[in-house]
């Protein structure tokens, strides 16, 4: 899980490095950058979590495998990450 992890908070930064380099056409809607706050948050929510059997374990996990999958263009992503 935690190569997820990095992989999301590596495409996070991408986005918003691509967000504030560029203009125009190319440019990333307003809302996609919220969401980029949203997954932050879950991946940081994940890693806060001391204990494995916390209840949303499961539901994290889904979600952020869910989440990874708007990225599965991406070289790095990995099948396995598949929800």
């Amino acid at each position: 899980m935690d190569d997820l992890l990095k992989f999301l908070a590596a495409r996070i930064d991408e986005d918003r490095h691509h967000a504030a380099d560029t203009t125009g056409s190319e440019a990333l809607p307003g809302s996609h950058l919220p969401l980029l706050d949203s997954i932050e948050t879950l991946v940081n929510e994940y890693r806060s979590m001391a204990d494995p059997w916390d209840g949303r374990t499961h539901g994290l996990t889904y979600a952020l495998r869910a989440l990874a999958q708007a990225y599965a263009a991406h070289p790095a992503y990995r099948q396995e990450w598949h929800p």
